[in-house]
């Protein structure tokens, strides 16, 4: 049952009840293709950050040991039935680092369509205005020129200032940022808190490889071994 404070207040509502300035409503198509698309970059994008990070912590046993020694020190200072607060995430810094480096060498959105809102020139070649672009964020990612040995897995890179400004871009940039950037954070840390303090990983395909679809997917799902610690 809902009244007149909770009528409308979800996305699906507000989209069936908004109407544009000559009072129309949204079509079916367009509700639709707005659900789609939440969707996509709300529950694709995350999922598949979170694949990849824990790709990284179980090949790489230095980085994992680094953020289970992070995640330890936070935990130590919680009871057993606390939950995380805004205050434990803040001091995820290592982990937020690793995690952003897996970002950078496999972002979970590959490639958009950009067009040109002025005419200019680049590289010797004049743009025009309204002019589509194709750009590729794997590309921008490992540009050596900003990142050195861009193949590396170096958490590092994003100490201190971190990159150049529009380096780093799986949540875009400008004002077109992904307004969920800050909730990401969130979701990812607090899934590697959760499996980091609780368990050893281990792949069980070490060769296994990544195929790009809308989003990058490793070919057999990534089985992995969880092995509670002190066993």
């Amino acid at each position: 049952m809902q009244s007149n404070e909770t009528a409308g207040r979800d996305l699906l509502s507000r989209m069936l009840l908004v109407t544009d300035e000559d009072g129309q409503f949204m079509s079916e198509m367009e509700i639709s293709n707005n659900i789609i698309g939440l969707l996509v970059a709300s529950y694709e994008t995350t999922s598949t950050a979170v694949t990849f990070v824990l790709k990284h912590l179980a090949e790489l046993p230095r980085i994992y040991n680094e953020v289970y020694r992070e995640m330890m020190a936070i935990a130590k200072t919680k009871g057993p039935n606390d939950l995380l607060s805004w205050e434990d995430i803040e001091k995820m810094k290592y982990s937020w680092n690793v995690a952003r480096e897996s970002l950078r060498v496999t972002p979970p959105a590959q490639e958009a369509f950009r067009e040109s809102v002025t005419d200019f020139t680049y590289a010797g070649f004049t743009i025009p205005k309204g002019w589509k672009t194709f750009w590729t964020v794997h590309t921008t990612h490992k540009n050596p020129k900003y990142f050195p040995d861009p193949e590396k897995f170096d958490p590092s890179r994003f100490e201190g200032s971190g990159p150049a400004p529009y380096t780093f871009v799986p949540f875009g940039g400008g004002p077109r940022m992904c307004p969920a950037k800050e909730y990401a954070r969130l979701e990812v840390l607090a899934f590697m808190y959760n499996v980091v303090r609780s368990f050893k990983l281990e792949k069980l395909i070490p060769d296994e490889k990544t195929v790009i679809h809308s989003s990058p997917v490793p070919v057999k799902g990534l089985p992995v071994c969880l092995q509670p610690h002190g066993n």
